[in-house]
């Protein structure tokens, strides 16, 4: 299934996009997509029946804005450098173990909002990336197989970073990753039966038009499955938890000088194979 939000920020109502691309109302049936029904295989069930018995109400999408497929999300973790490309374009050295960092659940806008360009900043970029979303609570997971058993399904994020802020203002990256609209996220949630190896999709990223990443999750240094049995370890992990996945080559920090960092009026394209496409304007803040 393709579960979505839709409507006015802070108002969005349940969706489910069909097979025919059409839009179907799910709000008679669940409250939201969000950790609750996620965790619930028999609402989950009930709302795959609705869909294969024709029944949901069409919705007109004419000029309906797309929320994030996910609400009341509780955490949003993600884990850096985790592409070899990426690694190499950066000069970092590959990890030995996931480098894990958070970032704030507010940071996460529709996956067409308006990006925002923090005050002051002279380094903010892009990155494609792979969104898990969590179904059951992880806690202490020992198999890759287990650990994939948690996952609800997988949505296209962006994770929108200021360089400057994040490495060279001192302390962790908080800084640089929890300015405000940081983290466009859908247009859709992917259930998982839909998407058989999350190592096997391609992610890009286009700049005004312009082809920046052309990445592919089989170049992930610690595959999805390892990364949330390894996260399992820190914390725990609940329905509607987020983790990103990271990003491949083609950032701007990875570029030659001058390194062509977004601003004001730019836009930003980007798309995985079968979880969407997603479009931002850039403003300041």
């Amino acid at each position: 299934m393709k579960l979505l939000r839709v409507g006015p920020a802070g108002a969005e109502r349940p969706a489910l996009l069909d097979q025919n691309g059409t839009l179907r109302d799910l709000s008679a049936l669940v409250d939201d997509i969000d950790g609750g029904l996620l965790g619930d295989a028999s609402a989950l069930d009930r709302v795959r029946a609705a869909a294969g018995a024709g029944v949901l109400p069409a919705l007109d999408a004419t000029g309906l804005r797309i929320g994030p497929p996910v609400g009341r999300i509780g955490k949003v973790v993600c884990i850096g450098l985790n592409y070899h490309g990426h690694a190499a374009e950066v000069g970092a050295q590959t990890p030995a173990e996931p480098v894990v960092f958070l970032k704030a659940p507010d940071t996460v806008v529709g996956p067409d909002d308006t990006v925002l360009v923090p005050r002051g900043s002279v380094k903010t970029d892009w990155e494609v990336e792979l969104a898990v979303v969590i179904g059951r609570t992880a806690r202490y997971l020992e198999t890759d197989e287990e650990a994939l058993s948690h996952v609800a399904g997988y949505a296209l994020a962006h994770d929108v970073s200021e360089r400057e802020f994040q490495i060279e203002r001192g302390g962790t990256w908080d800084k640089g990753k929890n300015c405000e609209t940081f983290n466009p996220l859908g247009p859709w949630l992917v259930t998982a039966d839909e998407v058989p190896d999350p190592q096997d999709l391609g992610l890009k990223l286009w700049v005004n038009g312009e082809l920046k990443q052309d990445g592919h999750t089989s170049d992930q240094i610690f595959p999805v499955a390892e990364v949330v049995r390894y996260v399992s370890r820190f914390m725990t992990l609940y329905p509607g938890d987020i983790i990103n996945t990271g990003t491949p080559a083609g950032v701007a920090m990875g570029q030659p000088e001058p390194k062509p960092y977004l601003r004001a009026g730019d836009v930003v394209e980007l798309e995985i194979e079968g979880l969407g496409r997603q479009r931002q304007e850039l403003k300041s803040a």
